[in-house]
């Protein structure tokens, strides 16, 4: 089993966005809250978490080929380094173009994750404080149904993902959301500090 440092290693040598890289951070962190959960490796869900899309930056895929490009390209590689073929289903499954399909937990659950991750990122960004401990499950389920918010989010991703896994919808919001919370700093979302008013100030020759 490849360890995190090697997984973490790979995304940076790899990926250079910085929100890219939070962003699989955020889908690590959603993993490891969906293996104690269900009882699951943790460290083995949240490496397949981190490296999802490590190599998205490289190889985009607009063309959505099934064996060329990410998330092809990534797994061959890895394969390569002799990854575990758990994983490496579970990556490229969860694109939907692969054709590979989701029969493990794991794969289940990054694909439920990915794109919910993301929306629950937008939701925070938006909010004054830019921090995700503002966000909650009612604002993300509204989110959900604007399609005009975050367009490049799938909802029925996200809804098809929770079915899977056989999860309410909700109560996957919830667990994905608070495990997001906990682990804010290192994803970026634990805000931006608030300038106080003028009226709670206090005068520095007071």
């Amino acid at each position: 089993m490849p360890t995190r440092a090697e997984a973490f290693a790979l995304v940076c040598e790899w990926t250079q966005s910085e929100s890219l890289r939070k962003h699989m951070l955020a889908v690590e962190t959603a993993m490891r809250a969906y293996a104690r959960r269900l009882g699951q490796d943790e460290e083995a869900w949240g490496v397949a978490g981190l490296i999802h899309d490590f190599d998205y930056e490289r190889f985009p895929n607009d063309a959505q080929a099934p064996d060329a490009e990410h998330p092809a390209e990534g797994v061959r590689h890895l394969r390569g380094l002799g990854w575990p073929e758990e994983i490496l289903e579970a990556v490229l499954g969860h694109a939907h173009y692969t054709g590979v399909p989701r029969t493990t937990p794991m794969a289940k659950a990054l694909f439920a994750v990915d794109e919910l991750t993301g929306l629950i990122t937008a939701c925070a960004l938006v909010k004054p404080s830019r921090a995700v401990r503002d966000v909650d499950v009612a604002g993300v389920r509204k989110k959900t149904k604007d399609k005009a918010f975050a367009r490049g989010v799938n909802r029925d991703d996200i809804v098809q993902g929770a079915d899977a896994l056989g999860v309410p919808l909700d109560e996957h919001i919830g667990l994905v959301l608070a495990a997001m919370q906990d682990n804010a700093a290192a994803l970026g979302l634990a805000g931006v500090p608030q300038p106080h008013s003028a009226s709670t100030a206090i005068s520095s020759d007071a």
